[in-house]
């Protein structure tokens, strides 16, 4: 299974990702190791929304959708 995410950062901020383990990934946000640069020093990240594909291409097409979102409609996501 593969997964595209968002993690909201200590200072509200939002991160898109995707990963085929949400557990390890989120882990590495947090220890700064292997994790994105953006959330290096905004951290502590908190797992706000995923999406579950079969194919890492269907991740991230729908990371990249994600990313074009406003604040607003990333919001949206995570109320339902």
């Amino acid at each position: 299974m593969n997964y595209t995410y968002i993690v909201r950062c200590v200072d509200g901020t939002f991160y898109t990702g995707w990963t085929n383990c949400l557990s390890k990934r989120l882990k590495a946000h947090n220890s700064g190791k292997n994790g994105a640069k953006y959330t290096k020093a905004k951290r502590p990240v908190e797992l706000v929304y995923y999406e579950g594909f079969a194919t890492k291409e269907e991740a991230m097409r729908r990371e990249w959708q994600i990313k074009q979102m406003s604040r607003e409609k990333k919001r949206s996501l995570m109320e339902f």
